[in-house]
């Protein structure tokens, strides 16, 4: 009869332990050196399993997931998502979501419940992970013209490269000025402007600027009007963009449906339960009947991801 406050107390303690640690990780004070001269190197080092190359303060648990694959696509995701976490950090989080899951699914329910709440509660980080990174890939792709037009026009008034981009980090907004701000520190640093802007791509992870990059590095290593070259993609790309706008318009009745179609039996089944409990409640009742919420949240989550599929349409 005490398990059950026992228990609670466990997960309220373990909620906030993970709190702290992931605010003192994103907002506390490390090593000032350490910090600068992680933040100066701007390089996506997905072998340090950190934000930036930083190291982690638990390197056994960095090789063991790196041993699977998991700790350099985990790290390069941080990275490309502006998170200041390491992959174990951030993997320590998602197992700690999960396990909350696990054990308020053995105290409500059973063993299958558990595990459906272990599985949402590990996808979640992973979630908004996914959705920072393409929220801060489609900000800088929807900044590339502006920056391409001031590029143009400091190289058109007789500035050099490293000179224009420099002007971008006091002119553009983030991530923009951050991206270039590491870049001209990693120049400053004495690495070389191929690379630097070769790492920032890929830090980035959108296509449009490494066609930029690759115009620079080409012009750079075989000369040519680069100014002329720059406003050429410029053009191409504030096209491309406009093109991607106009099917977003096209298909927002469609995104919004799956939405809707995905909301609408919680919707549904939460006025039910408030209506008829008891109608509601059977579903829950132990024996098989339980297999049918699960199966119903699984199929209703591939319908979701089949919709979403159908209209992410590539430009």
């Amino acid at each position: 009869m005490t398990f059950g406050p026992i228990l609670v107390s466990l997960l309220v303690a373990l909620s906030v332990l993970m709190g702290f640690m992931a605010l003192w990780r994103m907002f506390g004070a490390a090593n000032p050196v350490e910090e600068r001269l992680t933040e100066y190197s701007g390089t996506l080092d997905t072998g340090a399993e950190g934000y930036l190359g930083q190291r982690s303060r638990l390197p056994a648990l960095n090789r063991t997931l790196a041993g699977f694959g998991f700790g350099p696509r985990l790290a390069g995701s941080l990275t490309r998502a502006d998170i200041s976490m390491t992959a174990a950090e951030y993997f320590l989080i998602i197992f700690g979501a999960a396990l909350a899951g696990l054990l308020i699914g053995l105290w409500r329910g059973g063993v299958l419940l558990a595990l459906v709440l272990a599985a949402l509660g590990g996808f979640l980080p992973l979630f908004y992970l996914r959705v920072r990174e393409n929220r801060r890939r489609r900000a800088f792709t929807e900044q590339i013209p502006d920056i391409l037009t001031l590029m143009v026009g400091a190289l058109r008034a007789g500035y050099g490269l490293t000179q224009a981009m420099g002007l971008l980090v006091d002119e553009m907004a983030e991530p923009a000025s951050k991206e270039f701000s590491r870049v001209m520190q990693a120049i400053t640093l004495g690495v070389p402007m191929q690379r630097a802007l070769s790492d920032m791509a890929e830090r980035v992870g959108s296509v449009d600027w490494d066609m930029v990059v690759t115009a620079i590095n080409v012009q750079y290593e075989t000369g040519g009007n680069l100014a002329q070259t720059l406003d050429t993609i410029s053009y191409t790309v504030r096209d491309r963009i406009r093109l991607l706008r106009d099917v977003q318009v096209m298909t927002a009745q469609q995104r919004f449906t799956g939405y809707v179609l995905a909301a609408l039996p919680f919707i549904v089944g939460l006025a039910m339960f408030l209506i008829v409990p008891m109608y509601i409640s059977r579903l829950f009742e132990p024996g098989w009947i339980r297999l049918l919420p699960v199966a119903a949240l699984i199929l209703q989550l591939i319908g979701f991801l089949i919709i979403r599929r159908i209209v992410d349409i590539d430009v």
